[in-house]
């Protein structure tokens, strides 16, 4: 009986690794993003995903550093055990991007909304926006601008509100 090679099994341990953690980090991103219909069961999958993804990141950096211990006391040749440190450092960037709430980048309040008269502003006729008139002065916030940010801080007849959606 032939024993697998240490770099196909490092490889395969590693590829596992890096997958898990890359689909842990981007179908949340991919279903939880402006102008897409989210459907009730992908949106349950990619909140329960944000909920475990720190665990699951965990377990890939300790099995992907394990994998590397081991594969480090099998192999001699410099030039796989820097490749290996280098698959081992790409689970761990995952590991860490992770933990970056993008969702706040992505949808960060807007504090200084510029406007322009109702005559120049090119709007598409079934665009929808939320309409705000206080006293003399009226606002229109497109709900494409809106979905970006969630929510646009102004001040409209010297009263201070704020817009979301």
């Amino acid at each position: 009986m032939t024993t697998a090679k240490p770099g196909r099994a490092f490889l395969i341990l590693f590829s596992l690794c890096f997958l898990v953690a890359a689909a842990a980090l981007l179908y949340p991103v991919y279903v939880i993003r402006p102008f897409r219909h989210q459907a009730p069961r992908e949106l349950m999958i990619a909140l329960a995903v944000l909920r475990y993804r720190p665990f699951v990141m965990i377990l890939c950096a300790i099995s992907s550093i394990a994998a590397l211990v081991w594969y480090w006391s099998r192999e001699n040749r410099t030039s796989r055990r820097v490749a290996s440190i280098v698959s081992v450092i790409a689970v761990a960037a995952v590991a860490v991007l992770s933990r970056v709430n993008i969702y706040e980048i992505m949808f960060h309040p807007f504090d200084r909304p510029s406007f322009s008269n109702a005559d120049q502003v090119k709007l598409d006729g079934d665009e929808k926006v939320i309409a705000v008139s206080i006293g003399q002065e009226a606002r229109a916030y497109p709900i494409r601008i809106i979905s970006y940010h969630h929510v646009i801080n102004d001040v409209v007849s010297g009263v201070p509100l704020v817009a979301t959606y």
